[in-house]
């Protein structure tokens, strides 16, 4: 749609270019040809325009020639200028791109065949020569040569309007991605397959290198278009995936020599390739490698390839590949680690957003082993974060696995339990070290769940995780208490993303808090 919409304005701007001029050439002729202009012998109002001598024709002919060598010399400059500068900026693929789009040789080559024809038109005027009477005025010719002179004239603002267009970065960034997709649709001779192979990851890489010049630019949407579409790259590509001649998926020596591929054991390879899944590995570690430089400096980008690998993973789903879905949970995992590494807690606060959104897809799916392997995943890295004295992760993830197991036990989920049991044992390595503070968001998620047993009438399940609880210090349940009936409202009093605050509980959540905490023996408050 927009590219048409580009079209039309530039049909409408040589319209206009073209008519404008011609109206007022043809407005003052006129006056002179019928008040001031006719000397002499009488002629027709058009036979100006094809009468002619020898010295007229060399007169007219000889200025046409610098002017189409100036407009071409001024095309090529500027294009090349431009085109080098946007190489230089985003990908140095950009050159080839130009120099093989459609329309851009066929405007440089009107410009060459112009200026090659005025040349030839000048050569065969003839006058008298010695005493032979020789004269040959090509009146066609001069005409024809006006004419694309002044279309070449025309052309030069749209072309550059074009040239513009073309290397908006939004354009090379979907140009890529149609290109690999195209190579890859047309693959019907087995033999091309490792070329194809060689130049679709070319294009991811491309496509990954444009995105990296532009973390470090800071240009977050250019950065962001080039992440999304190496997305509709894997979502585009897993509708025909299924059609692919089988040894499209082999990892050949195109790829085995790639520095993603380069350092794996052949045995890692040969997994890839019983999977069927070295394009979207690649695409993925992609991701990983933009992500690890996002880090700590464009945190919006971590954020951005968080979504985008959800995505991937919904993509897998939709097409039943299991085989993707592990790998993208593989990826989850690889960005919790480094960003713990990094001890960046508002990247890995809105990852962990993202990783449960995708665990949400995967058990809506009924995919209880892939939910089950999630939830652990969920509980080793907020285990990992209290060691590394980052309890707030630790709090986020219990919130995340308690918002997990609600929806388990809202859909009649046979992983409900084994889900609870993970929630209670997130804080089971922590007792007994600094406590305090991490465990009482640990403590408040449970307690959440509870009052969600409760509100349900499944007394068993809240008392399992008061039994849970039961050890815990007296002045620690009655703050946890207090604290969890103090929150009266769901947004929190800072922008988040998430937008409810953890500590939140509805009414009619609330209303079975005093229930609950009336199972400890300390707590004299009686249910409402």
């Amino acid at each position: 749609m927009f590219a048409n919409n580009q079209t039309k304005k530039w049909l409408i701007s040589i319209t206009a270019l073209t008519l404008i001029p011609l109206l007022v050439f043809f407005a003052i002729y006129t006056l002179d040809f019928f008040f001031f202009g006719i000397r002499g012998e009488q002629v027709g109002y058009f036979s100006l325009f094809y009468k002619m001598s020898v010295d007229d024709a060399r007169q007219i002919m000889g200025g046409m020639g610098e002017v189409i060598a100036a407009i071409l010399g001024i095309v090529i400059t500027v294009a090349s200028i431009i085109v080098q500068l946007a190489a230089t900026r985003y990908t140095p693929k950009i050159t080839e791109m130009f120099f093989k789009d459609t329309k851009n040789l066929i405007v440089l080559a009107f410009f060459v065949i112009t200026a090659i024809y005025c040349l030839l038109i000048n050569f065969i005027i003839r006058g008298y020569t010695d005493n032979h009477a020789l004269e040959f005025i090509p009146v066609l010719g001069a005409i024809m040569n006006v004419i694309l002179l002044t279309i070449s004239i025309l052309l030069i603002a749209p072309y550059f309007l074009y040239v513009f267009y073309f290397l908006e970065p939004g354009n090379i960034v979907k140009t890529l991605e149609l290109q690999a997709l195209d190579k890859i649709k047309k693959l019907d001779n087995p033999e091309y397959i490792g070329n194809v192979q060689a130049k679709t990851i070319l294009s991811v890489e491309q496509l990954t290198d444009i995105s990296m010049n532009a973390i470090e630019q800071k240009d977050k949407g250019l950065a962001t278009g080039s992440i999304d579409a190496l997305t509709d790259l894997l979502k585009d590509y897993s509708n025909f995936k299924s059609k692919l001649d089988k040894k499209w998926f082999q990892i050949g020596s195109q790829i085995r020599n790639n520095p993603d591929f380069l350092s794996m054991h052949q045995e890692v390879l040969n997994d890839i390739s019983k999977k069927r899944c070295w394009v979207e590995y690649k695409v993925l570690r992609q991701f990983q490698m933009l992500y690890n430089e996002s880090l700590n400096k464009m945190r919006d980008i971590n954020y951005i390839i968080a979504i985008n690998t959800r995505n991937v993973g919904e993509i897998s789903i939709s097409s039943k590949d299991t085989e993707i879905l592990k790998l993208a949970i593989k990826f989850f995992n690889t960005y919790l680690r480094a960003t713990l590494n990094a001890k960046d807690v508002r990247t890995a606060y809105n990852v962990l957003h993202q990783y449960r959104l995708f665990a949400e897809a995967v058990l809506r799916s009924g995919l209880d082993d892939q939910v089950l392997e999630i939830a652990n995943h969920f509980k080793y890295y907020g285990q990992i974060a209290f060691s590394m004295n980052i309890p707030f992760i630790t709090e986020t993830v219990a919130y995340d696995l308690t918002t997990l197991c609600e929806l388990a036990f809202s859909a009649g989920a046979i992983v409900g339990d084994p889900l609870l049991d993970v929630l209670l044992e997130i804080d089971k390595e922590a007792e007994g070290e600094q406590q305090e503070q991490s465990l009482r968001g640990v403590r408040k998620a449970q307690v959440k769940m509870a009052t969600y047993f409760l509100l349900q009438g499944d007394d068993a399940r809240a008392h399992k995780i008061y039994k849970d609880m039961q050890s815990e210090p007296p002045e620690r349940i009655k703050s946890i208490r207090k604290e969890l009936n103090s929150v009266k409202s769901k947004d929190f009093w800072e922008v988040i993303d998430r937008g409810e605050n953890f500590d939140y509980l509805n009414p009619e959540r609330k209303h079975f808090l005093p229930v609950f905490f009336n199972k400890f023996s300390f707590v004299k408050e009686k249910s409402s």
